[in-house]
Formats: C-alpha cells, sequence, structure tokens
C-alpha cells in the first residue's frame, strides 16, 4: 500500500450533497467518513456516500464501449464507436428528420456540472426536440408553479429550516431523502432542533414514514388530496382573517380569495379523512406561527393533481407573510446563479412550450413528459421516434409503465446509451458507450446548491482516472456533439467553464476555484437572505398569486371524488429507502445485503380482510400490470393504502441474486395514462390496486 492520502469532497449521489473525507492510496479507497467540517451537512452521511467506492470497482461496470454485433456485445474502439454512432443517428434524421432521434437523460446527470454544460450542445447538434429525463417523473409541478408564479423554473423556494418554529409537511420524508427539492443533509438533525427551540413539525402522508415517527405530529390522508387540504388551509386563512402576505410585490390575491372559496375544511375533510376541526386549527396554528414554511414533495407532487398542490404550497406561504423571510420558504443565493445564467424576463413566451405529438401533453423546460415517450416510439407519422439516446438513465424500471417502454425500445432502429451498467434499458441498445462515476469527475453541484437550506459552495477535482484511459463523461458528450455537427469546435473542461462562470455569480468576489480548494471543506455563505423582489422573472415584476392555469384546472379538482372500485380496491404509493436511490444503486453489496425491504406494506386491517400472512407472498395487480412480492403488515399504513419501495425490479442482478434479494419494479404497476394534466408529471401515487394472496 502507497502513501495515505486524504481527499474532500460532496457526495453526488442524491441531493443532499454531504461532505466527505476519503483516506486513499491513490489507487483504491481505503475509507470514507463524514466531513464534521461541512457546513451544510454538519458531519452527517448515510450508507449511500460509503458506497461511493462499489460503483467504481463494481465487476459488472462496463468499462470499454460495447457494439452490438448479431444480438451479443462487443468491445470496440472509442473512434469507432463515435463514428458509429455519428453515422447511425445521421441516417435515422436523414430518413425520418430531426425528431426521429430523442433524448432521455437519468437523475445522476443533475450530480455532473460537465454533463451539464454539455447535453445542451449534444441536443443542439441533433436539432430534436424530442427530449425527455426523469424530472418528469417526480418534479415538474415545482418547476411549473416556479414558471407561471414567478417567472423562471428554477426559482423555487426552499424551507428555511435553521429559523423555523413551525414546519408543516406533505408527501415528503425528509429523514429519508435528506431533502428532495430541499438539499438538507441530516434532516432529523435538524427537525430536533426545530423542536427544542419550541417549534413544531407536522406531517401529512399516507403513510407513518419514518419523518413523522420523529416528528410526533401525523395525520394520515388519503392518497391524491392533498389539493383538497391545502387549498382548505388557504380558504381558512382567509376566512379566520390571518392574511398577511407583507411588502411582497404581489397580484391576484382576491381572485384566489375567490377561487378558494369553495374549498372548505368540511369538503376536505370528506375527500382527505382528516377531521375539520383540524383542519382549522392546523390553519390557525400555521398562519399565527412566529414563522413557518409548508413543504409539499414527492407525495404531493407525483399525482393527478401535482401542479396544484405546488401551487397551493407556494400560495400557502406566500398569504401567511411565511415566503421570502427567515423561516419561511426563501431563495437561495448561490455562487453560480443558474437563474441569472438563463433570464426570461423581457422575453415573450408562451406555457407550456408546445404539445406532444400523439396525446398533446405539455412541454415545458424543453421536455416531455416521461410518459408520452413510449407512445412517441410507437406511434407511426412524422416526427416518431426511430431512435433513442440515454445518457445514465433506465427507464424501464423508473418511468411509469415500464415494461411498455421496454417493448417500445425493441422496436427502434438505433439506441444509443451512456452508462456505467448493461441494465434493463441499456441492454436494449445497439451501443454502450461506458460512463464515468463521481470519485472520477471533477464535482460542483449547481443544482443542489440551487436548493439548498443553508448557501455553501464546494469543488473537488477527480480522485481516480476513469479506468482504461477512458474519456470523462463530459468529453463522450462533447465529441458525440462535433461528430454529430461535423465540426472540430474546442471543448472547455468543467474546470475552464467554472472559472467563467462564478465572477457572474452572488459571491464572485470570494468563491473561486482556488479558494474552494484551499478551504479544505466547502466554504460556509451564509443563511438564505430574502431576495425575490430583485429576482422575479415575471413580465411585471410581481408575484402571481392565481395564475389562470391553474385556477382553470380547480374544476376538474372539485369533481374528484373517489368511487370504490371493485376491482382494484387498493391505493398504492411509492416509498423511498435508505440504502437506495433510483435504479443504480442496487450492484452494491454493501447497500443489499441484510433483510429483504422490497415489500409491499399493509394495514393490518386489509390484511386481515385479504387473508396475507406476514412474510407471504402477494399478487399486486394494476390496470397496466401485476407483480409477486413478499409481504409486510403494519399499522404504518393508511387503511385502504399500500406501498411500495420504488427504483428495484432488475430482471439481472448479480449482487442481489448473491445476497438472496428478490426484487420488483413499482413500475410494472404504474399507469402511463395517469397524469398530472397541467404539467404533464406522471402520477405515480394513488394508483388503483388489488391485492391477493400469492
Amino acid at each position: 500500500m502507497g502513501e495515505v492520502l486524504e481527499h474532500r469532497r460532496g457526495c453526488n449521489i442524491c441531493e443532499a450533497m454531504c461532505g466527505l473525507v476519503i483516506r486513499h492510496d491513490g489507487e483504491n479507497v481505503l475509507s470514507i467518513k463524514a466531513d464534521p467540517d461541512d457546513p451544510l451537512s454538519r458531519g452527517h452521511i448515510c450508507p449511500k456516500a460509503i458506497a461511493l467506492q462499489d460503483f467504481r470497482t463494481d465487476p459488472d461496470r462496463v468499462t470499454r464501449p460495447l457494439k452490438k454485433v448479431d444480438g451479443a456485445f462487443v468491445e470496440i474502439g472509442w473512434d469507432e464507436a463515435f463514428d458509429y454512432a455519428a453515422e447511425r443517428l445521421r441516417m435515422v434524421q436523414a430518413q425520418h428528420g430531426k425528431d426521429g432521434v430523442g433524448v432521455y437523460l437519468g437523475n445522476p446527470n443533475a450530480h455532473k456540472f460537465g454533463n451539464l454544460m454539455n447535453i445542451p450542445g449534444m441536443v443542439r447538434a441533433l436539432g430534436t426536440t424530442n427530449r425527455y429525463s426523469s424530472a418528469t417523473a417526480d418534479q415538474i409541478p415545482h418547476h411549473v408553479a416556479s414558471i407561471h408564479m414567478f417567472g423562471h423554473p428554477m426559482l423555487i423556494p426552499v424551507p428555511d429550516v435553521e429559523r423555523t418554529d413551525f414546519m408543516l409537511i406533505l408527501g415528503g420524508n425528509p429523514i429519508v431523502s435528506n431533502g428532495s427539492m430541499m438539499t438538507a443533509p441530516g434532516f432529523g438533525k435538524r427537525m430536533d432542533e426545530i423542536k427544542a427551540r419550541g417549534g413544531r413539525v407536522v406531517v401529512i402522508d399516507p403513510r407513518r414514514t419514518e419523518t413523522a415517527e420523529r416528528a410526533g405530529e401525523h395525520h394520515f390522508i388519503r392518497p391524491e388530496t392533498d389539493a383538497f387540504l391545502l387549498l382548505a388551509l388557504i380558504h381558512e386563512v382567509f376566512a379566520q382573517g390571518l392574511d398577511a402576505p407583507g411588502a411582497l410585490p404581489i397580484a391576484g390575491v382576491e381572485t384566489l380569495k375567490g377561487a378558494v372559496a369553495p374549498f372548505t375544511a368540511a369538503l376536505a375533510a370528506k375527500r382527505t379523512g382528516i377531521a375539520e376541526e383540524t383542519i382549522k386549527t392546523l390553519a390557525r396554528d400555521f398562519a399565527s406561527a412566529k414563522s413557518a414554511v409548508c413543504y409539499a414533495r414527492m407525495g404531493a407532487s407525483t399525482q393527478s393533481f401535482g401542479s396544484l398542490c405546488q401551487w397551493a404550497n407556494n400560495a400557502l406561504n406566500i398569504l401567511t407573510g411565511n415566503f421570502d423571510a427567515p423561516g419561511g420558504a426563501m431563495f437561495t443565493t448561490p455562487a453560480l446563479n443558474y437563474v441569472g445564467l438563463t433570464p426570461r424576463k423581457g422575453k415573450e413566451r408562451t406555457y407550456p412550450e408546445r404539445r406532444s405529438r400523439v396525446s398533446g401533453q405539455p412541454l415545458y423546460n424543453g421536455e416531455y413528459p416521461v410518459s408520452v415517450m413510449a407512445e412517441e416510439m410507437e406511434t407511426p407519422g412524422e416526427g416518431q421516434i426511430k431512435a433513442l439516446v440515454t445518457i445514465a438513465g433506465n427507464p424501464v424500471l423508473t418511468a411509469p409503465n415500464g415494461r411498455r417502454i421496454e417493448t417500445a425500445l425493441e422496436g427502434l432502429e438505433f439506441m444509443m446509451s451512456i452508462d456505467i451498467h448493461v441494465n434493463d434499458t441499456t441492454r436494449h441498445a445497439d451501443l454502450i458507450l461506458p460512463g464515468t462515476v463521481a470519485l472520477e469527475e471533477v464535482i460542483y453541484d449547481m443544482v443542489f446548491h440551487s436548493f439548498a437550506v443553508r448557501n455553501t459552495a464546494g469543488f473537488a477535482e477527480a480522485l481516480f482516472e476513469p479506468p482504461n484511459g477512458n474519456p470523462q463523461e463530459w468529453e463522450i458528450l462533447a465529441t458525440l456533439a462535433t461528430r454529430i455537427a461535423g465540426t472540430n469546435a474546442p471543448m472547455p473542461s468543467p474546470t475552464q467553464m467554472l472559472e467563467g462562470l462564478l465572477p457572474r455569480g452572488y459571491h464572485g468576489d470570494t468563491v473561486t476555484i482556488p479558494a474552494m480548494l484551499e478551504s479544505g471543506t466547502a466554504l460556509d455563505l451564509g443563511p438564505l437572505v430574502p431576495n425575490i423582489a430583485e429576482r422575479l422573472e415575471t413580465p411585471d415584476g410581481q408575484i402571481h398569486l392565481a395564475p389562470q392555469v391553474f385556477l382553470e384546472d380547480l374544476p376538474r379538482l372539485m369533481a374528484f371524488a373517489p368511487e370504490e372500485n371493485t376491482d382494484f380496491p387498493l391505493q398504492m404509493i411509492g416509498r423511498r429507502l435508505v440504502r437506495s436511490h433510483n435504479s443504480w444503486t442496487q450492484n452494491s453489496a454493501r447497500l443489499v445485503k441484510g433483510r429483504n425491504r422490497v415489500t409491499v406494506q399493509v394495514h393490518p386491517q386489509d390484511a386481515a380482510r385479504i387473508g396475507l400472512e406476514e412474510g407471504g407472498a402477494a399478487r399486486i395487480a394494476s390496470r397496466v400490470g401485476a407483480v409477486t412480492m413478499p409481504v409486510e403488515i403494519s399499522d404504518e399504513m393508511a387503511p385502504g393504502v399500500v406501498s411500495i419501495p420504488q427504483g428495484w425490479g432488475q430482471k439481472k442482478g448479480r449482487i442481489e441474486e448473491a445476497a438472496g434479494v428478490g426484487s420488483v419494479s413499482i413500475n410494472d404497476l404504474t399507469d402511463d395514462a395517469r397524469i398530472d394534466p397541467i404539467s404533464g408529471n406522471a402520477a405515480f401515487n394513488g394508483v388503483p390496486v388489488a391485492v391477493t394472496p400469492a
């Protein structure tokens, strides 16, 4: 073993950006521990960070370009791979037009600064409008609400958890996720700090989650009824004379007041299952708290009324004076200001930007909903996807009705993937280009510094070189762009790009690459500060409290009254596991060891009625598919609701098999016909299912 060295960086598996101290000998990782000096994560770490070393040394990892020949993958050289990719993509577009090629971007791209800087160039080289990503599977309602209310998709408020006195959480489990659209590593400790200073945390969820258990205040809610609760809370704020939005530039208060008039606490009680008096008291306590913030996340976004939920969540914070104010919903002032780099104010825009070819679903942020990707591959006509490029994504497991996507992939003329595994999606590719993993990449987490509960900035150089002298992932993207476009433009590195962009941010005088490297940990740029008035991107410079697109959807919500479904009498929701993240962490032995956590959770009353036994097998069926999996009987679930974890279901998983872990994909059950029509986001929660003994 060589000299023991120390390397510090942020973890970029999930949104938490936890600070890490990595001991290594130049070739091998010796240990990965939490950085106690990181100003954001404050010594927090989760098992996924320790597994960073596994992704690099995974024996199943793709480390050379693979071309499919006679149905089998064979290794080829990089020049041949780039030429083959460019030739086949140009061939498809020559025959079927620019939109004959589709692009799908997976979750890891959001953590890869080099990819974020180079993907747009590759998409421009292709000239296609058929672009999809994992964002439309879980978060696009946040962006849509921000577009219509604040003028920019990335002006997304985050809870100021360091100073709030009352936090209301709907459909979020930040103890497990460490925040989602809210970068808050070590959230459990943060929640304890809220309570220690005399504050409260209240959780609304169909499942008594880990966050709800620790919060101590929890109310079950029927899936897909969160919008009724949020609008009733707004109704009560008005009715009780508690509205006090302050001096913010706001338009539409009276319009909103009229719009929520029918959404009473009594109606919300009937729809949600939460008592009317509880709703009224909750509204009063929230509005009367010294500071308060409502945080609505996955359960509220991934449903048929996801956009209404995110609009109402913002409106509740604004009306009660808990917006752009300490302890409320605030905005970061990041070192790299993405909003400032992509201004929209003063530009005439129509939303949605366009509609999909087959079913007319909305396009926002240059992306169509992933829920329509299968039909766009299946349906003949101008603009049909005949070739697909996937980058660090596995939609067969992570998109709704994934097996339909799998079938559609088999009909493509060409498919190329940039990935580290042959997985359920990439096994259909004609060409796989090996990607790089976290420890082989420069890291600056542009996206999630923008969502953090405290302003920080961290940068680290790559720790190891990619295997076999492979190019970095950003270099692959840049090279593909030049080969497709037939140009030979220079390729600035991510570090060079960052050096040019940082001076244009909020901390341009102090945040530089040398300063971040010399600090030994992330730079602390201080708590969140009020700033929305100067950052609004709406044409009139005002916060739009009652955009027409949301008002027009209220009749659909009012008409929503779930009826008993005799064929599929239960409702399914997802859940997240602390050792799991989407579909790409299941090849690490340390993350899948132990008991099988891929179970269907069922309430004891439902289990007894159906005849299910703890540990026994159950068959879960929906309109689009069926799976069989072990049963976990738990009063954590609301009666009538079952839960299955997301991100599993690999058909060929060496580690899973060795650990004795069987798993299924929840998206064999999710229905791609169930969407939020405003944003196009897939409605993963509230899926009607039938559960029977296997």
